[in-house]
């Protein structure tokens, strides 16, 4: 997977690709999706949302450019693998999920895999994690008509964002920067992701 979908696009992190070596992805899917979990697509975890595909979640994590020292805040916890990634690489990961099933899923999880460095909340993640604050790192893993400004407002100085940002149903993966002058905001392509849901995303049906 990592060698195929991934160096080979571009990702050339070290410890990215490390990460992704060591993460077990077949663990965050359901039983009857396990053989397809190493493929380079998306896949249904329950309740209308999807584990990214590999090459996204390699990305998403370049483009934080992490270290060690980092404490990343993700806000969509979904399976709990790109959350596991981020636990590789980073100091401490907060994550949040809104849908009440997934994130005792992917606790759980990490409790038996044994990644005592993820913090979990059951919430609203597009408002972030205030009391914790301020963030080295932010990563959506949800689509957003803009990139929310309570996200912003809780990063460091010098951090970096990465958020998905568009329609409800295509996005452009954009990453911002907090400098001494102001926001800097990169465009990195396309892509799709389901809807960040919440006071800073898009509303309830």
């Amino acid at each position: 997977m990592v060698r195929q979908q991934i160096e080979a696009r571009g990702v050339r992190d070290p410890a990215v690709l490390a990460a992704l070596r060591k993460v077990p992805r077949h663990l965050f899917v359901s039983e009857a999706l396990r053989e397809q979990a190493y493929g380079d697509f998306p896949l249904p975890i329950g309740e209308q949302q999807t584990i990214s595909q590999p090459y996204i979640v390699a990305e998403m994590t370049q483009a934080l450019a992490l270290t060690r020292n980092d404490r990343v805040l993700e806000i969509g916890t979904g399976s709990g693998y790109q959350a596991a990634v981020l636990a590789e690489i980073a100091y401490r990961v907060f994550t949040i999920e809104r849908i009440r099933a997934l994130y005792l899923s992917a606790r759980r999880l990490f409790d038996e895999m044994r990644l005592y460095n993820i913090v979990t909340r059951y919430g609203d993640g597009s408002k972030g994690w205030e009391e914790e604050s301020p963030f080295d790192a932010i990563i959506v893993t949800a689509g957003a008509p803009e990139v929310p400004e309570s996200l912003i407002a809780q990063l460091a100085p010098g951090g970096r964002l990465v958020a998905p940002v568009g329609g409800q149903h295509t996005q452009e993966l954009v990453r911002v920067t907090k400098e001494a002058h102001g926001i800097r905001r990169t465009d990195l392509g396309g892509c799709r992701f389901v809807k960040l849901v919440g006071e800073q995303g898009w509303k309830e049906a």
